[in-house]
C-alpha cells in the first residue's frame, strides 16, 4: 500500500515491467435460469489458459458490502486506501479531458438524463446518446451564466461532461443530484458544511437554467451532477513505488486519475485494439503500465448479460497480444463487479490473476468468479494488488533485518 511505513526502504527500481489490466465491471451474478455468471457463461479460452499458469484470487475493492465507484476502485488497485483517498469524480473526468485547473476550481462530472412529463428519471445517461448529438447541448449550457461564478461546460464523451464552478467562497462539499435509481425526480444539490452553501445555491441555479434549455427535447432533456470536487494532494506512485508507470486509456475519468497518482499519460484512440497499440509502441519506455477496459461495465451498467458476455469475450481475444510483449508480470484485475442483472455497480468480490515466472498454476483452469474462490491468493483488499505485482516483479526487497 501506498502508505506502508517504510515503504520506500523496500522498493527498488528493476528493468522488469508490469502491465497491470483492469477490466471495468469484471465481476457478475449467476443469471436466473442458467445459474452462471457472465464470466461462466462466455467463451473466453485465452482468460482460462492464463488462469490455469497463474496465482488466482478475489478482491474487495473497499470493503464486505460497499459498493465502490470507478474512482476508489482503481485507487484500490494502485494501492491506495480508496477511503482515506476518496475524489470526487469531475476532478478526475476534468484532468482527463486536459483541464488545467486551479486551487480555486470546482469540477462535477455532468451526465445527460431523460426524465418524463413529471419530472421523473426514465434514463440517467439519455440512451447513452453521441458526442455528435451532445455536442451542442453543451455549447447550450455554456451560455448559462451566474452572478458572481465563472462557469464553463466542457463535453467529455457520449452523454457526459465536466462542470467548472469558480466563486468566492467556494467549497465542495455538496451532493449530487443523481438519485442513482429510476421513476424519481433529480435530486436538489445540499450543502454538507457551511461554507458550501454558495456552492450549492449556484449549482441548483444552473441545474434549473439547463433544464429550461433543453425542455423541448424528447431525450437528453435534463441534466445530472455528482462528484463535485477540487485538485487533491496525493503521495505519487512513481516516487513511492520507485516505478515510471504509463497510463493507457480511452476514458477520461481514467486517464485523470491515473494522471493524479503520478503516471505518463500516453495519448491513444478509442477502442482496446488502438490502447494496446499504444502499449505495443511504448513497452520499451516504461516499466509499469496500466491498460483500461471499459465495454464490460457498460453492458453491465446497461442491464444486458448477453452483451456483457460478448464484451468478455472480445476481451478474451486480446490475450495473445498481450502475452506476446511477455511482461515479467501480467496482472488482470477488476475495479469492481457490475452483475447485468443487477444493472449496476455491486459489492460482490472481483475475480484476480497475476502471472509472473514465479506462477506455476493451481490445477484449476477457468477464469470465474467461482473458481478462484480457492485460489492461493485468497481474498484479499484490492489495496493489496500493487504490493503483489511489484513482489512478483522482484521490485522488492526484505523488510526490515
Amino acid at each position: 500500500m501506498i502508505d506502508l511505513p517504510y515503504l520506500k526502504t523496500i522498493c527498488r527500481s528493476t528493468p522488469s515491467k508490469i502491465v497491470m489490466v483492469v477490466v471495468d465491471g469484471l465481476g457478475g451474478l449467476p443469471h436466473t435460469q442458467s445459474t452462471k455468471t457472465e464470466l461462466e457463461t462466455a467463451h473466453i479460452p485465452n482468460l482460462d489458459k492464463l488462469a490455469s499458469v497463474s496465482a488466482r484470487g478475489l478482491t474487495n475493492p473497499v470493503m464486505a458490502g460497499v459498493t465502490p465507484g470507478s474512482g476508489p476502485g482503481h485507487m484500490a488497485l494502485f494501492g491506495y486506501d480508496p477511503v482515506k483517498y476518496l475524489m470526487g469524480r469531475g476532478i478526475l473526468e476534468a484532468l482527463g479531458i486536459g483541464l488545467h485547473l486551479d486551487e480555486n476550481s470546482i469540477a462535477a462530472r455532468g451526465n445527460f438524463c431523460t426524465v418524463n412529463s413529471n419530472g421523473d428519471l426514465i434514463d440517467r445517461r439519455a440512451k447513452r446518446i453521441s458526442t455528435h448529438e451532445s455536442t451542442p447541448l453543451v455549447r447550450q449550457l455554456n451560455n448559462i451564466s451566474l452572478p458572481g461564478v465563472s462557469l464553463s461546460v466542457h463535453m467529455v464523451k457520449d452523454h457526459r461532461f465536466v462542470l467548472v464552478l469558480k466563486g468566492s467562497g467556494f467549497h465542495e462539499n455538496v451532493s449530487e443530484t443523481d438519485p442513482q435509481s429510476l421513476n424519481t425526480s433529480p435530486l436538489v444539490a445540499r450543502s454538507l458544511d457551511l461554507a458550501s452553501k454558495n456552492t450549492a445555491t449556484s449549482i441548483n441555479t444552473f441545474v434549473s437554467k439547463a433544464e429550461s434549455l433543453l425542455s423541448n427535447r424528447n431525450n437528453a432533456n435534463m441534466i445530472l451532477l455528482r462528484g463535485f470536487s477540487k485538485l487533491p494532494n496525493l503521495p505519487k506512485m512513481n516516487v513511492e513505488y520507485k516505478l515510471n508507470p504509463a497510463a493507457i486509456a480511452a476514458y477520461p475519468m481514467y486517464r485523470g486519475l491515473a494522471q493524479l497518482v503520478g503516471m505518463k499519460i500516453l495519448e491513444t484512440g478509442q477502442t482496446f485494439d488502438e490502447e494496446l497499440l499504444t502499449l505495443e509502441k511504448n513497452f520499451n519506455f516504461h516499466d509499469f503500465f496500466f491498460i483500461h477496459y471499459k465495454p464490460a461495465d457498460a453492458a453491465g451498467e446497461d442491464g444486458d448479460f448477453n452483451a456483457k458476455v460478448s464484451q468478455l469475450e472480445k476481451f478474451d481475444s486480446h490475450i495473445p497480444r498481450l502475452l506476446d510483449l511477455n511482461p515479467d508480470v501480467l496482472v488482470i484485475a477488476g475495479d469492481h463487479s457490475t452483475p447485468a442483472i443487477m444493472g449496476s455497480h455491486s459489492w460482490h468480490p472481483v475475480p484476480l490473476i497475476i502471472k509472473s515466472a514465479l506462477t506455476q498454476g493451481e490445477g484449476n483452469s477457468q477464469f470465474s468468479e467461482r473458481s478462484f474462490h480457492d485460489g492461493s491468493i485468497g481474498r484479499i483488499p484490492a489495496t493489496h494488488v500493487m504490493m503483489l505485482a511489484l513482489a512478483n516483479a522482484g521490485k522488492l526487497t526484505k523488510f526490515g533485518p
